[in-house]
């Protein structure tokens, strides 16, 4: 199983930016992908959640400006960052979480860096 993150940067505030995550080896469609930022010095925070329903769920620091999504014929989920600011500046990682049978499997991708600076 692998998910791999991509299209983190440098981008100016209020810029936009879209970072990717791509799985395989899994049934893709049949779990719920969550998208996750730790800054330097801060707890790992939930950033957003999209389930395999297409429900999604955002932080409130992010609500209004982040969209998330998936396509499902991709094994991807984009994370589109909108009017980003400095305190958006951290790695972005994915999260992918399914419960069969009372057993949950959960995998992880590696992060990217998204930094938001003049």
């Amino acid at each position: 199983v692998q998910l791999v993150e991509s299209g983190g940067g440098l981008v100016q505030p209020g810029g936009s930016l879209r970072v990717s995550c791509a799985a395989s080896g899994i049934i893709f469609s049949m779990y719920t992908i969550n998208w996750y930022r730790q800054a330097p010095g801060k707890e790992r925070e939930l950033v957003a959640t999209i389930s395999k329903y297409r429900s999604t769920n955002y932080a409130d620091s992010v609500k209004g400006r982040f969209t998330i999504s998936r396509d499902n014929t991709k094994s991807t989920v984009y994370l589109q960052m909108n009017s980003l600011k400095p305190e958006d500046t951290a790695v972005y990682s994915c999260n992918a979480v399914n419960s069969i049978a009372g057993k949950t499997y959960e995998y992880w991708g590696q992060g990217t860096q998204v930094t938001v600076s003049s």
